[in-house]
């Protein structure tokens, strides 16, 4: 009887202990994701308000008013130039050409595109598509001076590249934030398309998180501001600003059955570009984190699909079947969008994803 009442006491005392142990790890778990998030919350707290016009209501669709941000905008955006060295000489095509000197010579490629000067020391930024497989690249600034560009980084998946001009002093367009982007809200779009330089365009953001059918099965980043401000080849590098000045997204492609302008217009959004550029500078190439999941569009969100073994995700707790409502407080809809916010951490950094799990919230932290 005592052998019996013993063994009873010491079950209920581990049972206890087992307890105690769970509820301290589960409890220390949540502490680190409620400190992780009010960091998050103070740091968006802390960042500076970068729209510097004010102005009231009844100023919002004055021609005043986009002048304002256009003049601000206009000399950082700047004409690109490259050029695709030929490569052989070709051989006379017949007799006739090798006597009268019609010998059947390549031609260098020229393509032209728009940039954005992003810093006071020469830091431009354009499309990948306007530089790839350039030999020489030359921009020219609004007074017309021309420079040699070095290419410092360039990006696929992202379709942008960093250029830099020799010397300081260069005049920079001031970043804005693209999530604060609204749709409806009044966008210049700046460039050089046809090779006229400075122009203007405007019209107003009409969707955002776009992206395209992969076909290739390559690897993309991409959730496009839609805009309907006319676009057109040479556009490819230029600037897409809000009504503060400020720059938002870099023109990067049109939907057209013709080639030129038709209505829809797609820009990277800034706060991509300022992850991709920084990654340049500091590092000398892209840092991009891994999550480690598949995910697919439903009626519900974004949903996990599968969750690859050996991954943060696998570690951190993820499920297939998990819908993903935020990443580090700010709120995904799309596949897209998800893999935008992961798209801006780097390896070895923590986020806070938020899921609905079996109908119960949860906020599982992850380490990138």
């Amino acid at each position: 009887m005592k052998k019996g009442l013993l063994i009873a006491a010491l079950s209920v005392i581990l049972s206890g202990l087992v307890s105690y142990l769970v509820a301290g790890k589960v409890s220390a778990k949540t502490s680190e994701v409620s400190e992780f998030k009010e960091e998050l919350i103070r740091e968006k707290n802390d960042a500076p308000q970068d729209r510097k016009i004010v102005r009231s209501e009844k100023d919002v669709m004055t021609a005043t008013y986009f002048s304002d941000a256009a003049e601000m905008a206009v000399n950082s955006v700047v004409y690109v130039k490259v050029v695709k060295k030929a490569t052989r000489q070709q051989s006379p095509s017949s007799m006739f050409d090798y006597f009268f000197g019609f010998a059947n010579t390549p031609q260098d490629q020229v393509g032209i595109g728009s940039g954005v000067i992003i810093s006071e020391d020469g830091y431009v930024v354009t499309n990948n598509h306007v530089v790839s497989g350039a030999d020489e690249v030359q921009v020219t600034l609004y007074d017309n001076s021309v420079h040699e560009a070095k290419v410092i980084g360039t990006d696929a998946a992202t379709d942008l590249a960093l250029l830099k001009l020799d010397g300081t002093g260069y005049q920079a367009l001031e970043m804005g934030d693209s999530d604060e982007l609204r749709l409806g809200e009044w966008v210049l779009a700046i460039g050089s398309p046809y090779d006229l330089r400075s122009t203007i365009t405007a019209g107003i953001v009409s969707a955002k998180g776009r992206s395209f059918p992969n076909y290739d099965g390559s690897y993309r980043v991409e959730s496009f501001i839609q805009t309907d401000a006319a676009v057109n080849p040479g556009n490819s590098g230029g600037a897409l600003v809000n009504t503060s000045g400020q720059l938002v997204g870099i023109n990067t492609s049109i939907i057209s059955l013709t080639g030129s302008y038709s209505g829809y217009a797609f820009a990277v959004p800034v706060n991509i570009v300022k992850k991709i550029t920084d990654d340049f500078i500091e590092f000398g190439s892209v840092q991009r984190a891994v999550l480690g999941i598949s995910m697919m569009d439903t009626d519900q969100g974004v949903t996990i699909a599968d969750v690859r073994a050996d991954t943060p995700a696998s570690a951190a707790g993820l499920r297939s079947g998990d819908i993903i409502k935020e990443i580090n407080l700010n709120k995904v809809s799309t596949a897209s969008e998800v893999q935008v916010q992961v798209s801006k951490l780097r390896p070895g950094e923590k986020a806070v994803v938020t899921v609905m799990r079996d109908n119960v919230q949860k906020e599982i932290m992850v380490n990138l």
